[in-house]
Formats: C-alpha cells, structure tokens, sequence
C-alpha cells in the first residue's frame, strides 16, 4: 500500500500583515523527480491565482492563501488550494483550484485521465450533477449546460468531487457548489488503473 507522502506547510514573505500565503511542499518523496515536478505545478498554480486576485497590486487590502489536503493515499495525491483577497467594494473574492497527482511519476491528472476513452463521461457527469441541482433547489444564474472538458474537480476517498467557482454557475451567496459523487457510481467509466480505479479497489 502507498503511504502518505510528507507535507511541509510553507509562507511567502510580504509586507502586510494583512497577506498572508500559505502552500504546500511535498517533501521526502522517494523519487526526487516526481517531488520536484509536483511542487513546481503547485507553486505555478498558486501564482497564477495570486496574480488573478491581486497579489502584486498596491491597492490589495487583505489576501488569505492556504490549502486543504483531500486525498494521501494510495500514489494519489489531491489537493486545494484557496486565495482570498479584497480589494475594495462589497465582498472579497475567493478562488479554489484543485491539483491531482501520481505520487510516484508527479503525473497531474486532468479530468479526462480518470475515465476511458470514448466514455462521454462529460455527459454522465452532467446529468448526475443535474438532478443534483434539482433534488437540492440550487438557485442558478442560468440553466445548467454541462460540465466543461476541464471542470475543476477534486477526489476525496472514495468520491469524485465536481465544483464549480463563484458565480460560474450560481449566485455569489451560493457559495462553492460541490457535487461528490461515489466512485462505485461511475464503476463502468472509469478509466483501469487510474486514479479512481487504484481508490475503488479498497472500497
């Protein structure tokens, strides 16, 4: 069985008291390859979100990053990372990305990797998410028209997670909508031994 690898929590310096970035490290993996292609995508990542919510400008007020682990287990490594900042106005801003990794190779996984070839499994996901949103009256901003190719998605244990960034598809107050759905549910999908594949086995 794969063991958890090690996290190191570090901080980017900044002036303000107010911004403050915290992000993961992996560390003591035994392929150092794979630690440094997994950190390297983690730290381009946070940049990226760092410059979408103002990291760099002179008029950011206040900026909270931190992460939130979903999955060490079993070679597959999946992860969050969150950027808070306020820059003025009514409410601040919140961003959520998610990052998928082989703990052996330092794969990232892209939503496609997890199911086979020619499953359409955007459309399976679809509709699970649809009843969802009608089950649970989720309040939208215009009718649901499916997933995108490259929807942010998360695994946590045994389920695949689908969520969608504020305002993508409801309202601000909404929040994160966040659709777990079990992997058993997508058992005829799923791509042999991918990532889902290598969590269903200890179901």
């Amino acid at each position: 069985m794969d063991l958890p690898v090690s996290i190191a929590t570090k901080r980017l310096p900044h002036t303000s008291k107010d911004v403050k970035v915290y992000y993961p490290v992996v560390t003591q993996l035994p392929n150092p390859n794979a630690q440094s292609t997994i950190n390297h995508a983690i730290i381009t990542t946070l940049n990226k979100i760092l410059v979408e919510q103002s990291f760099y400008e002179k008029d950011l007020v206040e900026l909270l990053a931190n992460y939130e682990l979903k999955n060490n287990q079993r070679g597959i490594l999946s992860l969050n990372l969150i950027v808070y900042s306020f820059t003025g106005g009514a409410h601040g801003m919140t961003i959520v990305k998610s990052l998928t990794f082989d703990t052996k190779t330092g794969k990232q996984y892209e939503l496609k990797d997890l199911f086979k070839k020619g499953s359409n499994y955007e459309k399976k996901l679809s509709d699970i998410i649809n009843q969802r949103i009608k089950d649970w009256n989720i309040e939208l901003l215009e009718p649901f028209k499916g997933i995108r190719s490259d929807q942010d998605f998360y695994i946590a244990d045994t389920s695949l997670v689908i969520y969608f960034q504020l305002y993508e598809i409801t309202p601000y107050y909404w929040g994160f909508p966040y659709f777990p759905i079990p992997i058993l549910d997508l058992a005829d999908i799923i791509k042999p031994d991918g990532p889902l594949d290598r969590m269903m086995a200890f179901t």
